[in-house]
C-alpha cells in the first residue's frame, strides 16, 4: 500500500503520523513545495496551479490514494487535482472539522489562516453544519509560517493573539490549518481558562486518513514488524525532511518507524 500526501509544507506531517499509525506497512510519499511558499497570499489560481504540480510530482510515485493535507490547496485545486488523477488515483481534500465540533455542542471557535478565515468557504461550512450554534471565527496571521520554519517565538505571538480573540467559553477550537496542529498542545494551553476545563481541540488529520484507507478498500492486515518506506519530495526534488519538521513529534516519529524509499 502506498499512500501521498500533498501539503505547501509540513502541515502534511500529521495526516501521514495518523495513516503510518492506523497503517504501520504503508509506504508514504510527501509532497511539498517550500519553495513557493507561502501560498495564503497567491490567488486561488497560483493556488491551484502550485496544488497541481506538488500532486503530480506525488502522483509519479504511483500511490494507491493521494491526501491534500491542506486547507487552502483543498479549497482551491481539489476539483482541478481530482479532474487530472481520479479515478487512477483516489484524491481526498481536507475540511475543517466543523461538523463534528458543532455537534458536540457550542461555543466553537474556528482557528484559521486569515485567507480562510470570513471566507465564502468557511461561512459555508459554517452555514451548513453548525446552524443554531455560537461560532466564532478567528484568523490567526503569521502562525502556519513560524510553524513551518519552527519560529519558536513567532509560534508564541501568534498563538497568544489569536489567544486573546477566543471567547473564554469556548467548548471546542477547530484548527483549521493542518500546521497548527503541530502545535496543538501550546494552543490548548494559551485557551484553558483557570479553573475551566480545557476545550477540545479537534483536527483534520485522523478523518483524512481513515477516509483515505476507505477508498483505497479492504487489504490484508499489516504484519506486526511492517514498516513502510518514506519519500520526501521538495518542490519536485527527492530529499530528506527538513531540518524544521524535526523539531516536531511528528517528524520525528515519521522519520524513526521509517525507512528511506
Amino acid at each position: 500500500m502506498k499512500i501521498a500526501l500533498m501539503d505547501s509544507g509540513i502541515g502534511l506531517l500529521a495526516a501521514a503520523v495518523a495513516v503510518r499509525t492506523l497503517r504501520p506497512d504503508a509506504d508514504l510519499v510527501l509532497s511539498s513545495d517550500p519553495d513557493s511558499m507561502p501560498w495564503g497570499p497567491r490567488t486561488p489560481e497560483d493556488v491551484r496551479w502550485l496544488a497541481l504540480a506538488a500532486c503530480e510530482a506525488a502522483a509519479a510515485h504511483r500511490p494507491d490514494a493521494l491526501i491534500i493535507a491542506c486547507n487552502t490547496a483543498s479549497v482551491h485545486a481539489l476539483p482541478a487535482v481530482r479532474a487530472r488523477l481520479e479515478p487512477a488515483i483516489p484524491v481526498i481534500g481536507t475540511v475543517p472539522a466543523i461538523k463534528p465540533a458543532a455537534a458536540a455542542g457550542g461555543p466553537v471557535a474556528i482557528w484559521a489562516t486569515p485567507a480562510t478565515t470570513g471566507s465564502p468557504y468557511q461561512r459555508g461550512l459554517i452555514r451548513e453544519f453548525a446552524q443554531g450554534v455560537e461560532v466564532t471565527e478567528v484568523p490567526c496571521p503569521g502562525l502556519a509560517d513560524a510553524v513551518q520554519w519552527a519560529d519558536e517565538e513567532g509560534i508564541d505571538r501568534a498563538v497568544a493573539a489569536a489567544a486573546a480573540l477566543t471567547p473564554r467559553d469556548v467548548r471546542t477550537v477547530v484548527l483549521g490549518c493542518t500546521h497548527y496542529e503541530l502545535v496543538a498542545e501550546r494552543i490548548q494551553a494559551a485557551v484553558r481558562r483557570p479553573g475551566a476545563a480545557p476545550p477540545a481541540l479537534l483536527g483534520s488529520a485522523g478523518a483524512v486518513a481513515a477516509q483515505a484507507l476507505r477508498r483505497i478498500g479492504e487489504r490484508p492486515p499489516a504484519r506486526p514488524d511492517a514498516r513502510g518506506s518514506l519519500t520526501v519530495l521538495l518542490s519536485g526534488r527527492t530529499e530528506t525532511l527538513p531540518p524544521a519538521a524535526l523539531t516536531y513529534a511528528e517528524g520525528r516519529s515519521l522519520q524513526a518507524v521509517s525507512h528511506v524509499g
